[in-house]
């Protein structure tokens, strides 16, 4: 069976899909943007608040799940333009232990949900 994930302190799904399912051990998220979960506004002053905003609503999911990013085994970064991969970068890095960081793609796509700079899902381990 698999569980539904569901957390106030994140963004709700604005579709059919859930914020996360876990299945067995292994938890699969959707991708979170910066939505601030309290005011439903996106949160993109820059790119490194908006990065922030993203890691602390996928902190949440997490933490409904029961886990944190030590769980994380493997990340999906989508933005929007690569030249900002390294302000993403450090504000991802900040919540990862990089001894024990998770596996990673970073793709540059043509657009994202509310036209934001960045998505980030994420795949965690019990």
């Amino acid at each position: 069976m698999k569980k539904i994930i569901f957390t106030a302190d994140a963004p709700a799904p604005i579709g059919p899909y859930s914020q996360a399912v876990l299945k067995g051990d292994t938890l699969y998220t959707s991708g979170q943007i910066a939505l601030d979960p309290k005011t439903g506004e996106l949160n993109i002053e820059n790119i490194t608040i908006e990065t922030k905003q993203v890691m602390e609503n996928m902190k949440a999911v997490l933490e409904a799940a029961g886990m944190t990013f030590e769980n994380v085994v493997k990340t999906t970064i989508f933005i929007m333009d690569m030249n900002d991969f390294a302000n993403i970068n450090t504000v991802y890095g900040s919540y990862f232990d990089e001894k024990t960081a998770p596996a990673r793609e970073t793709v540059q796509v043509a657009c994202l949900p509310k036209n934001v700079n960045v998505e980030i899902s994420m795949i965690a381990i019990l």
